[in-house]
């Protein structure tokens, strides 16, 4: 399976932009996508799983969408919770492109789509929903979660979910992130919140 959608790429001209409808929040719309990126065909079935299990987001808060990609995750939280201040992340440009057309396209003026470097390290989340990047490899995977989960709020309802394919590590993850994550963030819980086509999702919270 080719990485490539992982790292930085140019943005797509327009000529190079897919035009796709899906579901988002209960809705029908339209976004762009690209080649060059994660699932540049609409929503993947690991994103739909999460999408399907996870508990609605409250409705205001601060909340991180790792991995973003063209936006579903995050474009989903802001439908969810206009109030709300979402954060989308990749390391590809193209993707960040196109998650900040999806954005205004669907007036979701509180979505900020950043590089992770250009995130302000002080910043906490209430919330945080990722399909992550396990292709990169286990110590770029670890090295990702080992900086972001410990920054989920203290308080709690404070939450991370993850989707992991159950063929690709999602049990073993499971336990490495109750083992790792105590030195960075303290005692956690992490459980199975759902288990569904080939996929497990993991919530993931302070103890």
């Amino acid at each position: 399976m080719p990485t490539d959608h992982y790292f930085s790429a140019q943005p797509a001209s327009d000529d190079g932009l897919r035009h796709v409808r899906t579901r988002l929040a209960g809705r029908d719309v339209e976004v762009v996508t690209a080649a060059g990126i994660f699932s540049p065909d609409g929503i993947d079935k690991g994103t739909r799983v999460l999408l399907d299990q996870v508990p609605a987001p409250p409705p205001d808060g601060t909340f991180l969408d790792l991995g973003c990609g063209w936006g579903p995750l995050a474009l989903t939280l802001a439908l969810e919770s206009p109030e709300a201040r979402v954060h989308a992340v990749d390391v590809n440009e193209r993707a960040l492109d196109l998650a900040r057309r999806n954005a205004a396209s669907l007036g979701c003026g509180k979505v900020r789509v950043d590089r992770p470097d250009d995130v302000d390290p002080e910043v906490r989340f209430d919330l945080i929903w990722s399909n992550p990047p396990i292709r990169v490899g286990k110590q770029a995977l670890h090295e990702l979660l080992l900086t972001w989960l410990p920054r989920l709020a203290e308080h709690d309802d404070a939450a991370a979910y993850l989707v992991v394919q159950k063929n690709l590590g999602a049990d073993s993850l499971q336990t490495w992130l109750r083992t790792s994550l105590p030195p960075a963030m303290g005692p956690v819980q992490v459980t199975r919140e759902a288990s569904s086509k080939g996929f497990r999702v993991l919530r993931v919270a302070r103890a």
